[in-house]
């Protein structure tokens, strides 16, 4: 059965999501944001704007906080929270935040210049990495201290991770394609904690507006995930060489059970179908791809063949959405597809972003519960 039935008609819309923003736009965007009671217990998480207040509620019980913004800063503990403020922001817009909470007590702290926060069962962990000229080496000492500090702790499984790089696509000062620059320093790091992480999690790498990279990660106690690949697609981590001297090192996604929810991890996802780049050139196309690899990604079928049983979602169930889209010109009609797919209530922002190859003009992630 066909993911969409018809044709999608970018200039006609069906209905405005209540929650929805573009980030750098102009165009006078609103964000509201749907009720914290009707989250899912347990770890969960929601986006918001400073604007609306709800970012600051239930602040004693937030394991993180990721910024945003319209300029990156340090990470830091913010009335003992630990907050991420990245580039992503071209002033234009409001700065969204994403927010991460549990019901359980929390404790703080920082490390050289990693900040983290944990409750007993789950782990936040932001660390900034200032612009260098290769990435490579210093990118793998960042993961292997962050690797560590989780492993000592006991947050034995990697759940979520996000990199947000600045200048992607880029040339370091080798002449390296920054990203590719960095996905060697990850690998090793990888390869030197393969014993005590010998499975990959969910995770996005993403363009920012500044220089440098971002990373922060979610980790919980044992046992309770399970990274998903995605039939459509290669395996990230097994990649060919002409992607780059070592292969990405994600999941396609996460899932990660608590004692009366689960939460589904949607890596950051992109038209590739096999390992290619599928639609170059073709925003709407590229988009419908994107949409149907993630519906494939967190069915039944596919959960089922991971071992997870008696789950299962569609790409409409996706919630805390961003979506990421390379040029400015294309935004318009993302948003109108994504607004016949997603639904009414959805949790969505959009950022105008560098993808993580020059030929995708679309990356989308989120999270099912």
């Amino acid at each position: 059965m066909p993911l969409f039935r018809g044709r999608i008609d970018p200039r006609k819309r069906h209905g405005q999501p209540p929650f929805e923003i573009l980030i750098g736009s102009s165009s006078g965007d609103t964000l509201s944001h749907r009720r914290l009671r009707d989250r899912v217990q347990g770890l969960r998480s929601n986006l918001a704007t400073n604007i609306t207040g709800v970012a600051d509620a239930g602040c004693d019980n937030s394991l993180g906080r990721i910024i945003f913004a319209d300029r990156p800063a340090e990470p830091a503990l913010v009335d003992g929270v630990p907050c991420l403020t990245t580039h992503m922001a071209n002033g234009s817009g409001v700065p969204v935040e994403e927010v991460w909470r549990t019901d359980r007590p929390v404790r703080s702290g920082a490390l050289g210049e990693a900040v983290f926060s944990e409750d007993g069962e789950h782990l936040f962990y932001a660390v900034r990495l200032g612009p260098q000229p290769v990435y490579r080496e210093r990118v793998r000492e960042l993961y292997e201290n962050a690797l560590r500090f989780a492993w000592e702790r006991g947050y034995t499984d990697l759940v979520r991770m996000w990199n947000l790089i600045g200048d992607i696509t880029g040339p370091n000062a080798e002449g390296i394609e920054i990203y590719r620059d960095f996905c060697v320093g990850r690998a090793e790091a990888f390869a030197t904690g393969a014993a005590q992480f010998p499975q990959l999690p969910a995770a996005t790498g993403i363009g920012t507006l500044s220089p440098g990279i971002d990373l922060c990660f979610l980790a919980a106690k044992q046992g309770r995930t399970v990274h998903l690949e995605n039939p459509r697609q290669t395996p990230a981590y097994q990649y060919p060489s002409r992607y780059g001297p070592k292969s990405p090192s994600f999941a396609r996604a996460t899932f990660l059970r608590g004692q009366q929810t689960a939460s589904l991890f949607v890596s950051g996802t992109a038209s590739i179908l096999g390992e290619d780049t599928a639609h170059v050139h073709d925003i709407a196309r590229q988009t419908l791809e994107t949409l149907r690899n993630i519906d494939v990604l967190v069915g039944c079928d596919n959960l089922g063949r991971h071992g997870v049983n008696g789950y299962g979602y569609a790409v409409r169930d996706l919630d805390q959405v961003k979506v990421y889209v390379r040029d400015p010109e294309h935004v318009a009609a993302v948003r109108e597809i994504c607004a016949q797919v997603f639904r009414s209530d959805s949790e969505i922002a959009y950022f105008n972003v560098d993808v993580c190859r020059p030929d995708l003009l679309v990356e989308i992630e989120g999270v099912c519960r």
